[in-house]
């Protein structure tokens, strides 16, 4: 009797170890799967081009068919009118999705595209003044300035001081409050004026519609 429940003890046990190691594939499984939406187009490996004898199969609908000969998997996909699509090559055995490839890099192309037109560059135009400049030049380096703004670029503004210019910052300092003062409508102050050695910057972002 007592060896009866030994070997039923040591049947248990090796039920519980065989749960857990499925388990534990399975886990891993599921993890590829959710990081196959991540691999780059280039590489996917389609049909044909997949070389290993035996892949674990999941079907357009995400069930998983298990592990089966290539040529298997290759047939039911076909069956489909589908694509074997390998998503998981670093998997043991590899994992293989059935899907209509067509569809799937129609759709990611569309994302994508969706995803750039969303995406706004943003660029930093300069505008150099100087301390002597005339008002006409001023005002049209201000007509720049708003252009820039008004397409969603910033503005960094610079005045570099010239020989004994450098001892008096603050007429420096005043042209770029003014131009900050001309642009005030389309861009607000990023960084205020501040004076790095021979150069004096600020920066002007455009404002938020």
């Amino acid at each position: 009797m007592s060896h009866i429940m030994m070997a039923q003890g040591r049947g248990s046990k090796w039920i519980g170890y065989a749960s857990i190691h499925f388990l534990f594939k399975f886990e891993i499984i599921v993890i590829y799967f959710r990081r196959c939406s991540n691999i780059n187009n280039k590489d996917l490996l389609i049909n044909e081009q997949i070389r290993d004898r035996e892949v674990r199969v999941i079907d357009e609908n995400g069930v998983q068919l298990g592990i089966m000969n290539i040529k298997e998997a290759l047939r039911i996909a076909e069956e489909k009118k589908l694509d074997l699509v390998k998503i998981a090559p670093h998997a043991n055995p590899p994992v293989c999705k059935i899907m209509d490839y067509g569809k799937y890099k129609f759709e990611l192309a569309k994302k994508e595209k969706e995803a750039k037109k969303n995406q706004k560059v943003i660029n930093v135009k300069e505008i150099r003044l100087t301390t002597t400049i005339e008002e006409h030049d001023f005002n049209v380096k201000v007509k720049n300035a708003v252009r820039f703004l008004q397409d969603g670029d910033k503005v960094k503004v610079s005045i570099r001081f010239r020989g004994r210019e450098v001892l008096h910052p603050e007429i420096g300092e005043e042209i770029i409050n003014k131009f900050i003062e001309k642009v005030k409508e389309y861009g607000v102050v990023e960084k205020k004026p501040k004076l790095d050695g021979k150069n004096i910057t600020a920066v002007i972002a455009p404002k938020q519609q």
